[in-house]
């Protein structure tokens, strides 16, 4: 290279101080330093090594190849001026013209310097840099030369910083591909620390092999071309491979850096394609998706209008994609949802982005299509609705599977007809029907008469032809909503819904009876058969179930054939109760008297007044094996007009010896009482087997048995029963009249039956709080044990307040529920030492006959509530509501107020009882404006005023005593 002129030395040491290594000597750009007569006087090893000439010395216009014509000279002073860079041809090694890009900028020396580059934008980046750092020296004054220097390395810092501080990984590398320079994005990028690279290793620690392990040969590899040829390249597709061995996909930059014509190093820019080439696999695997899923795919955009289809959409629904774009998916409707389906649709994908269910659509070709369909909403970052994506599979084959699958479930496969399975189902549909509507149904058991015998004379075959034949006229005499199934082999069962009345059912079964006895032809066999059919009907007065309606139906088809086949028989339901009433049969209660499975358990008698347990009813249970503890009325009934009740009653008298004896052994001696039915008290031996059965317990008292006789028994015959309870007298036996009050001649006869106990009926004890009838009876029974001078003792006492009207009423002996409930023998001797009467029955004397209107008008008053009550929930008319008419107002305003007027108690009865009037008055009023719920919701202020009244009532009793 010629020698530098002495001027020059001076741009050349300040520029060089400027731009040291990083720009001058490595970047790649052409820099020409120019004296005042436009001739090179210094360039830079890029500029040497691009022309492969010495440019020192050289006029422009002998560097540039496009100028020389030119018949003007180059005037380099006007074009520092220039706002944009001018383009202009250059020599190169390779033969071929390079075109830069060149500005050309003033100095305060008055040189210039000219700038070219290639039109690439890390070129760019640094020629700026140079231009805005010469641009800052024409401000510098040669007097601020020292000044200038310094603030020209505080921007050379400034720029070194940029290149640290960089978003791209840059590289510096020496001739043998070592780092020089390493800013921090590259170092990171590939896993080491900055000290690890520089002038430690080379470019082939991280791009000298390829992800698949094969070496990167020299033409392969880019910054190898680079160093060695001085060609920069460029490449948007390589890697590069980290200290842990892994790799990073990268687009870099390799350009050389020229020194005298020969490549010492190169600068590598170069970015991480890891995200890009992720975005890329997922957009091709997105894509890939979308052309090859099995599943077809709609997107449409917010206002539903469709966008983009895939071909599996295409192949389902036979619309091509040109075809269905711009269209709304409304276009496949097939009509079979309707609009509430579409409203559910639309809610669930306002509420939640997505709604997933079956659809009906139709194809191009008009067929219809079943599809699995899901639809989700896509929304942007700011929540603003951008598409909605349809992704649906054909279930068409899967629905008509579906479909045969049901068949085969509750169709009969010979016939066609339902099966049993669906027999059921349509059963409990129509019995859920006939409970709604009130209209009876119908169930029709129909058994083939001779079918068994075609079969063995002409085959299964035949069979079979003749039961499709016959299934289909049976089919075709109901009506439309009528079911008929087969449930065996020549078994059917018709459902006869919706029927006007049982009448109704008749014209019916004569259509199926004769559709079954019509001959069928088959080729030349002419086959003929008739039918039996059972019917039960529902509703009945006992509510049934299906599998209850067959069995009547079948039972009462057998009944049609023993009465002689083509006909049809209907079930007795009244005398099926009766029949089932006798389930056990005499011999089973036989055997059970013989297993010991009869056992007796025992209700107290007592005193309420004293507390005194005064006795014991023994009751007969039997302890089935199977169903439990069974009451008398599951059983005694079936033996009341056999010999076998005289059994069962001896053994019940003979046990209640046998506990008596135990009871007195173990210190407990109370009287017991048996019933005796009248088959066993007629009987003519009776007297001789009561004495032979005492004679077995010589250590009981005779006086401690006591025998109860239903009243009604006794009536049937009178003399007869008379004379065998004289005798039990004389023996010692006491005698009750059982059920007293419930026979038609008590009062005539009572006189002839020399019993010393009669037992009030629980009927009218259970009754008397609330009706004044039955309270009536009592009293009025009551009068005649006292007028025969007869003990009188109640059952039926349920609660305590039983106990209080007994008392009052001047009966002191009860027994009930209120009391104890029939117990194990075990269990009465405790029960006995532990009982105490109920406090309220300690004080409550006998009420003065004078009084006994007080306790009745009390029962009224509770009656006339109660037809209150019942009026509302519309189960019986109203009470007379003026308070002088209702019987309790009756006795207040006559009786009442002569006997208690001027006690204190009266005036606040008289005041509630108008405010119970009043308030019933508004009751009423409400519920015939059909307004029940506001009245039945009011009832409790009703209660509390009839509790309010009954108290004061007690007030008034209790001052009526004293």
């Amino acid at each position: 290279m010629a020698d530098i002129p002495s001027e020059a030395s001076n741009f050349s040491a300040l520029n060089g101080q400027a731009i040291d290594g990083i720009v001058w000597h490595e970047a790649p750009l052409v820099l020409l330093q120019l004296n005042a007569a436009d001739r090179v006087v210094n360039c830079n090893p890029y500029a040497l090594q691009l022309t492969d000439m010495n440019l020192v010395g050289m006029a422009l216009d002998q560097v540039f190849l496009d100028f020389s014509p030119k018949p003007a000279p180059l005037d380099v002073r006007a074009m520092t001026a220039a706002k944009y860079p001018t383009r202009f041809m250059l020599p190169t090694v390779t033969g071929l013209p390079a075109n830069l890009l060149f500005r050309f900028i003033a100095t305060p020396s008055g040189e210039v310097l000219a700038i070219g580059w290639h039109d690439m934008p890390e070129v760019t980046n640094l020629q700026k840099q140079l231009i805005d750092l010469n641009n800052e020296l024409n401000y510098v004054t040669r007097a601020a030369l020292k000044d200038a220097q310094f603030e020209l390395e505080r921007q050379t810092a400034k720029h070194l910083s940029i290149l640290e501080s960089a978003g791209e990984g840059i590289f510096s590398l020496d001739a043998e591909g070592r780092p020089s320079f390493v800013n921090p994005v590259a170092a990171t990028t590939l896993g080491y620390s900055p000290e690890e690279l520089i002038g430690k290793s080379t470019y082939a620690d991280w791009h000298g092999q390829h992800p698949d392990g094969r070496p990167n040969a020299e033409a392969e590899s880019p910054i190898k071309r680079t160093l060695t040829h001085g060609i920069a390249h460029t490449t948007d597709d390589d890697f590069f491979k980290r200290k842990d061995g892994g790799f990073i996909p990268v687009a870099f930059t390799s350009s050389p850096i020229i020194d005298h014509r020969k490549v010492v190093g190169a600068v590598v820019t170069f970015r991480d394609n890891t995200e890009r080439k992720q975005n890329e696999v997922a957009l091709r695997l997105s894509a890939s998706v979308f052309a090859n899923s099995y599943e077809g795919i709609m997107i449409t955009d917010a206002d539903n209008v469709t966008i983009d289809v895939n071909p599996a959409f295409s192949r389902i629904a036979g619309y091509s994609r040109e075809e269905i774009l711009g269209q709304n998916p409304r276009l496949l409707s097939s009509g079979r949802q309707g609009p509430e389906f579409y409203a559910r649709m639309w809610q669930s994908l306002r509420e939640h982005d997505f709604w997933q269910g079956e659809i009906w659509n139709r194809r191009r070709n008009g067929e219809f299509y079943a599809e699995m369909l899901s639809i989700s909403v896509v929304r942007d970052n700011s929540g603003r609705l951008l598409h909605y994506i349809g992704v649906f599979s054909d279930i068409t084959h899967l629905k008509a599977h579906e479909a045969e699958l049901n068949r085969i479930a509750h169709y009969d496969m010979l016939t066609g007809i339902p099966n049993r399975r669906l027999l059921a189902d349509r059963l409990d549909q129509a019995i859920v029907r006939a409970r709604r509507s009130g209209k009876p149904m119908a169930v029709c058991y129909l058994d083939l008469d001779g079918f068994k015998v075609i079969n063995d004379m002409h085959g299964h075959e035949a069979g079979d032809q003749l039961l499709i034949a016959l299934a289909t006229r049976m089919k075709e005499a109901l009506r439309e909503g009528d079911t008929l199934a087969r449930v065996g082999g020549d078994e059917f069962v018709a459902v006869l819904s919706d029927l006007a009345d049982v009448a109704a059912s008749v014209p019916m079964l004569s259509r199926l009876l004769a559709a079954a006895a019509q001959p069928v032809l088959l080729g030349e066999l002419e086959l003929e058969v008739s039918a039996s059919v059972g019917v039960s009907f529902f509703p009945q007065e006992e509510d049934a179930d299906a599998d209850l309606l067959l069995r009547q139906a079948d039972q009462a088809m057998y009944q049609a054939k023993l009465a002689g086949k083509n006909r049809y028989h209907v079930f007795d339901a009244e005398q099926d109760r009766t029949l089932r009433g006798h389930n056990e049969s005499l011999e089973r209660i036989r055997l059970a008297l013989a297993a010991h499975e009869f056992v007796l358990y025992y209700q107290p008698k007592v005193n309420m007044r004293t507390g005194t347990v005064i006795g014991a009813e023994a009751l007969i249970r039997w302890q089935h094996p199977e169903r439990g503890l069974l009451a008398p009325a599951m059983f005694l009934p079936t033996i009341e007009n056999h010999p076998l009740a005289i059994e069962v009653g001896e053994w019940v008298i003979d046990t209640a010896l046998t506990q008596m004896a135990r009871w007195q052994d173990a210190g407990l001696n109370i009287p017991v009482s048996v019933n005796v039915g009248a088959r066993q008290l007629q009987q003519a031996e009776f007297a001789e087997r009561l004495r032979a059965l005492l004679a077995a317990h010589p250590g009981v008292s005779p006086g401690n048995l006591e025998l109860e006789v239903l009243e009604t028994s006794a009536l049937e015959d009178l003399a007869g029963v008379s004379q065998v309870i004289k005798y039990c007298c004389d023996i010692g036996v006491r005698c009750a009249l059982d059920d007293f009050g419930t026979g038609y001649s008590s009062l005539t006869y009572l006189k002839r039956l020399p019993v010393t106990q009669l037992k009030i009926d629980q009927s009218f004890v259970r009754d008397m709080l609330d009706d004044p009838d039955d309270l009536a009876i009592l009293e009025g029974v009551l009068g005649l044990a006292i007028a025969f001078r007869r003990q009188v003792i109640a059952e039926g006492v349920e609660t305590v307040e039983h106990g209080e009207m007994l008392l009052q009423l001047g009966c002191e002996l009860a027994q009930g529920y209120g009391i104890a409930r029939p117990m194990p023998a075990a269990d009465f001797p405790g029960w006995a030492a532990d009982w105490h009467p109920d406090p309220a029955w300690g004080d409550r004397p006998a009420v003065n006959r004078d009084d006994l209107p007080l306790l009745f008008a009390g029962v009224e008053h509770r009656a006339w509530i109660n037809a209150i009550d019942l009026h509302l929930n519309g189960h019986s008319e109203a009470p007379p509501l003026d308070h002088h008419e209702c019987r309790f107002g009756t006795w207040l305003y006559s009786d009442g107020q002569t006997r208690h007027g001027t006690q204190s108690a009266f005036h606040f009865i008289e005041l509630i009882h108008r405010q119970v009037h009043k308030l019933a008055a508004e009751l009423l009023e409400l519920h015939a404006a059909n307004r029940s719920a506001e009245a039945l919701a009011r009832l409790g202020e009703l209660h509390k005023l009839r509790d309010a009244l009954r108290a004061q009532l007690k007030l008034l009793l209790q001052e009526s005593a004293r």
